[in-house]
């Protein structure tokens, strides 16, 4: 078994969800690190409508990213699986084949990003002030979306072998290079959003390249040269049925967040602003259970293969005590200090008056989301991605976007009427997916996995 292969069937359950959602983890945190440094560098070297302008286009690339990431989940089971099983033989197909989409798809969104730019910006209300610092933001990042999705194409591809290590070196090498870039191009040569845009496109270049140098370097199946490139249309079938649901469902949860960033700017021209701003802390908030859940969706497909559903189970209960243990120190934390936290971006009086209105009740999506995590890390690794489309399109569609409008628009809440609709909307999305746990439907095997290698 090459060296970044891990088997997660045997051994101490909670000992290996720790061991590998941490590296997990610190790997979001340091993506979201620089993501926050973004906003931080760009918050005090420039105005609040650049600010404003690129929490905007970010939510925006964001519907993109999480579209892809979701799709990818697909190729990170069907690849999860296979190890379980041992059938390995068709592991090479299945990642050349995700990785050939993922390029025609990133491809294809750097070529039509100019085009649709401009109208979705302003269908998301954005002040004509901050217009041109998120139409520069928007269309940069695309111009290199290909490399985020290489790089979450790869590093998923890694986790599904039980390697969660080397993804985190490697983010965290990029890291380094994008805070520093950020300093050079928007601190020191005044570039604002195209600046920081051009840092993050560079950044993600680099942990591309050094995670195709440590698999070749480690005898990975795959070997990236131009002729291996090629799609599988079983193995399409495969991973589009296993992670269309999944990237539908990141899109659904996307999408209401755009419409909430567009509910904000409707209540303030710095709404977004702040909305942008919360979001970017959230990421910081909700990494302890995204990674728990990462954890749990790798052990439980392996678990899953080769037949332990006790073990699977386990592995839900231990990951729900680890996540929730953790986030309800953040919700405490972030409920005492919400003010320092929002004066790290900006300063500006109106800025932080919202920012503090909208926190104080989203906020009480971290003592909730764990559980809807790690149900969703169980259905997934399961093979059930359709369900966690399910309840994800239910908490974003039916619950999220109308709660959020109706306690902040409608009833005129305002800034903490729309942060209302996050908990909201994870609370009944944890219900829906109980009630499915319940059943025991989820038990039932959704992928055909062939024979097991003897």
């Amino acid at each position: 078994m090459p060296k970044f292969e891990k088997d997660l069937t045997s051994g101490s359950v909670i000992k290996n969800l720790i061991l590998f959602s941490l590296p997990f983890v610190l790997s979001n945190f340091i993506q979201s690190l620089y993501s926050v440094c973004d906003m931080i560098i760009i918050g005090n070297y420039t105005s609040v409508e650049c600010l404003n302008g690129v929490s905007n286009a970010t939510q925006l690339t964001m519907l993109f990213t999480n579209a892809v990431i979701g799709l990818s989940v697909g190729g990170t089971v069907l690849i999860g699986q296979y190890i379980g099983s041992g059938n390995k033989g068709e592991i090479k197909k299945s990642i050349a084949t995700l990785f050939t989409l993922l390029l025609i798809i990133g491809v294809s969104l750097s070529l039509i990003s100019p085009l649709i730019c401009s109208p979705v910006l302003k269908l998301m209300h954005v002040d004509v002030d901050c217009m041109g610092y998120a139409t520069s933001y928007f269309i940069t990042v695309m111009s290199g979306t290909v490399f985020v999705f290489a790089y979450n194409a790869l590093a998923g591809v890694m986790r599904g072998m039980g390697d969660s290590k080397h993804p985190m070196i490697f983010v965290a090498i990029a890291a380094a290079v994008n805070i520093g870039l950020d300093l050079i191009f928007v601190g020191a040569c005044g570039m604002e959003a195209f600046g920081a845009a051009l840092a993050t496109i560079i950044s993600q270049a680099i942990s591309v390249i050094l995670c195709i140098v440590y698999l070749r370097r480690n005898g990975f199946v795959f070997d990236f040269h131009p002729k291996s490139f090629r799609i599988d249309k079983s193995k399409l079938k495969t991973i589009t049925r296993i992670g269309f649901p999944t990237m539908l469902n990141n899109i659904c949860t996307s999408l209401s967040f755009v419409f909430l960033m567009s509910m904000a700017n409707i209540t303030s021209s710095s709404g977004g602003g702040a909305v942008g701003v919360v979001g970017k802390y959230n990421g910081f908030a909700i990494l302890p259970a995204i990674g728990v859940s990462s954890a749990i969706s790798a052990m439980v497909a392996q678990n899953f293969g080769a037949g332990n559903i006790k073990r699977v189970k386990r592995t839900l209960f231990d990951g729900m005590i680890i996540a929730e243990g953790i986030t309800v120190v953040i919700f405490i934390l972030t409920r005492l200090f919400p003010e320092q936290i929002l004066r790290l971006f900006n300063d500006d009086e109106v800025f932080l008056e919202l920012g503090k209105e909208y926190i104080s009740s989203f906020s009480f999506d971290y003592i909730i989301v764990p559980f809807q995590f790690c149900f969703s890390g169980l259905f997934i690794g399961s093979g059930h991605t359709a369900f966690a489309l399910l309840s994800g399109m239910c908490s974003s569609l039916l619950f999220r976007i109308p709660f959020c409008w109706l306690l902040g628009i409608v009833l005129e809440g305002g800034m903490k009427g729309i942060g209302a609709g996050a908990p909201i909307a994870s609370l009944a999305a944890t219900l829906i997916s109980l009630v499915f746990f319940m059943t025991g439907k989820w038990k039932k095997q959704k992928l055909e996995l062939g024979e097991t290698a003897q």
